[in-house]
């Protein structure tokens, strides 16, 4: 049974990714299953540090972008949720090709929400794991 509140297509949630940090670097939405949400970074000019390798930040930038967008579908229609605290544990160097992250739920209350962000290269290899806590707050004035 799928844990959304909402039924978006990838054409409408990467509609959302236009025009911000998000389009800057790359990132895709690419699946979406009845419990998690995938999308991809490409590793490149934009998303590397001076030696080469993927920047730890656009790590979080994709994690935080999953989590956000997951935590967003999941919450009550009264309801919208924003970014309370992210970690990231870097454990595997990328320096071309693409990384994919996958974001799942581990709890969804009604005040917080926390996600878990894994991210692997393209050959499956686990680079970065993530977590994310959402605060859930109410659309009424």
């Amino acid at each position: 049974m799928a844990i959304w509140n909402q039924s978006p297509t990838l054409e409408s949630l990467n509609h959302q990714l236009k025009g911000n940090m998000c389009e800057h670097v790359g990132i895709e939405i690419t699946d979406i299953g009845d419990d998690y949400l995938v999308g991809t970074l490409p590793v490149d000019k934009r998303t590397v540090q001076p030696m080469g390798l993927l920047h730890g930040g656009a790590n979080v930038v994709l994690a935080e972008t999953l989590g956000s967008i997951a935590a967003n579908l999941a919450c009550g229609n009264d309801q919208y949720c924003v970014g309370l605290e992210i970690n990231a544990n870097h454990l595997k160097s990328a320096t071309s090709g693409k990384v994919t992250g996958t974001a799942r739920p581990v709890h969804i209350g009604r005040s917080t929400q926390v996600w878990e962000i894994r991210i692997e290269n393209e050959q499956g290899s686990l680079t970065c794991i993530s977590r994310l806590t959402m605060a859930a707050k109410s659309n009424r004035g």
